[in-house]
């Protein structure tokens, strides 16, 4: 392979892949990494990305971008620095690595030292030998890390699928640049379009991948992404199905078949799949810990069991993590290790242990990343608190819940601050409602179900803690506005969710 050098190009590739040999051979705390490698992956479906390096590093690389396509970020993320050792003058190995540590779709943040990282390993890339259409990848990856310190997030991200799109129309028939062209449409579609008219035009272009290369993991992947709304669930069944055939040994993709399933309230293939699932992510550690996928799969299949109203399956469900901690440290395992505990007690009406729920459990999550997780918890405690009469308690818990709001803000202003908005709201609601004034109380619940109602859920969860428009619907019952509160329950199922809560509240209030 010959490499096109520009000044200290050489120095900076070399350099670059020692320290992917170091932090490939040691973990964060120091200690041997004993992360799944390269022959331990299955079956990950059909991925030909080619690309211009040794014939060697075809298959990883093609392996590689199938675990970016599962969104199995972390495997993509050691396997990329794993190549990049061994063979340091490949381009799009970088690319690939830079990818990795980009979670367009999730709602984590990345850190300081992965955007340093990405960007250096792409200004590599440049420095080094490649085809235009690698080049026209590694200038898209670009648009996200380039001058990521004064560029603010959403900019960066609107120039990155931006630039997916000038891609994918000069590379109208490369798969991978069609399946990212997807991705990149669905993270800056709004959260506020409850037609869901880009996801429908995304689904619609990804199906003509599916048509040609119908093992591709990007394509299904990133069409039941598109799906996955109250308005189009149903086109993705079949892809759901479909989907964990092409890779039976990747959590994510036993995982992600049930974000229909839970629209769709098929809860018993909820729980099956989510069991498959977790059992896979053990499989699957990072860096000493257990993977998020793990706990990710289990609070999906906790909603599932409490639908049926599998309660004591719930519980021992929960009481299964105990034997697998360190989870790994990120959003979606924190989101999953607060929400779990919190359903359980709400969806029972468990007022008095919702309201005793503990915070930061466990500690060595960086709970104070997470103030829109964190407030999941209080706004447990406060509803619990609220509704058992302990108005000290519920008055506390809601002072913090608008501590939280003010720090959600700063880092989701346009989704998870419009939550934690609607959650505080509704603990407050209850309290006017336990302090007898109820009009005021129904005002202010009425208004926090309308937000809640305003944005549709996130992939990272199955369903709200406790809809607010359930809540509604309870205090209307309580008032005796018996056709109000149908309404309410009504709304609660239009929205998608088809609970057992809201349904038999509607059977039992036709009854009074």
């Amino acid at each position: 392979m010959t490499m096109k050098l520009h000044g200290n190009s050489f120095f900076s590739i070399a350099a670059f892949a020692l320290l992917f040999v170091s932090s490939l051979l040691y973990s964060h705390d120091g200690h041997k990494n004993e992360d799944i490698v390269l022959q331990d992956l299955g079956n990950l479906g059909e991925v030909n990305f080619e690309i211009s390096c040794k014939t060697e590093t075809q298959k990883a690389f093609n392996t590689g971008v199938g675990l970016l396509h599962h969104m199995m970020y972390a495997q993509a993320e050691q396997l990329f620095q794993n190549w990049i050792a061994q063979q340091p003058e490949c381009a799009m190995l970088y690319w690939g690595y830079s990818m990795s540590l980009f979670h367009p779709l999730w709602p984590d943040k990345i850190t300081k030292d992965a955007l340093i990282k990405g960007q250096q390993a792409l200004t590599t890339a440049q420095n080094i030998h490649k085809t235009q259409r690698e080049k026209a990848y590694i200038t898209t990856a670009e648009k996200y890390y380039i001058n990521w310190k004064t560029i603010p997030e959403k900019t960066r991200i609107n120039s990155w699928a931006n630039a997916h799109t000038k891609l994918y129309q000069n590379y109208p028939n490369d798969i991978d640049a069609t399946a990212f062209y997807g991705l990149s449409q669905l993270v800056i579609a709004s959260k506020k379009d409850k037609t869901f008219s880009t996801n429908k035009e995304v689904g619609d272009i990804l199906s003509t991948i599916i048509d040609k290369q119908p093992l591709h993991p990007g394509a299904i992947h990133y069409s039941i992404h598109a799906y996955d709304n109250p308005k189009h669930a149903q086109l993705g069944l079949k892809l759901a199905r479909d989907y964990s055939q092409i890779a039976p040994d990747v959590p994510h993709a036993l995982h992600m078949p049930t974000h229909i399933f839970v629209r769709l309230g098929e809860w018993q293939d909820t729980i099956n799949w989510n069991s498959r699932s977790a059992t896979v992510a053990l499989k699957y550690p990072t860096k000493g810990s257990t993977s998020m996928h793990y706990v990710h799969a289990l609070d999906y299949k906790v909603y599932g069991l409490l639908q049926l109203g599998k309660k004591q399956k719930a519980q021992q469900t929960l009481q299964e993590i105990e034997t697998h901690h360190p989870i790994q440290n990120t959003f979606p395992a924190a989101y999953a290790l607060s929400t779990m505990p919190a359903r359980i007690h709400l969806e029972q009406k468990d007022w008095l242990q919702a309201s005793q729920l503990k915070m930061r459990v466990p500690s060595y999550i960086s709970w104070e990343k997470f103030p829109q997780v964190e407030a999941i918890t209080y706004f447990a405690r406060g509803i619990g608190s609220a509704r058992s009469n302990n108005l000290k308690s519920a008055k506390e818990n809601l002072e913090i819940l608008k501590k939280l709001y003010i720090k959600t803000q700063i880092i989701s202003p346009n989704y998870w601050a419009v939550l934690v908005d609607a959650q505080r709201k509704a603990v407050e609601a209850w309290i006017y409602f336990a302090q007898g004034e109820k009009q005021q109380a129904l005002a202010l619940l009425k208004e926090a179900a309308r937000i809640e109602d305003s944005v549709d859920k996130s992939p990272v969860t199955p369903g709200p803690v406790l809809p607010i428009r359930e809540l509604l619907g309870d205090m209307y019952t309580l008032t005796g506005n018996i056709d109000a509160a149908k309404k309410s329950y009504q709304t609660s199922l239009n929205n998608g969710s088809k609970r057992r809560y809201s349904q038999q509240a509607l059977v039992n209030i036709t009854k009074i």
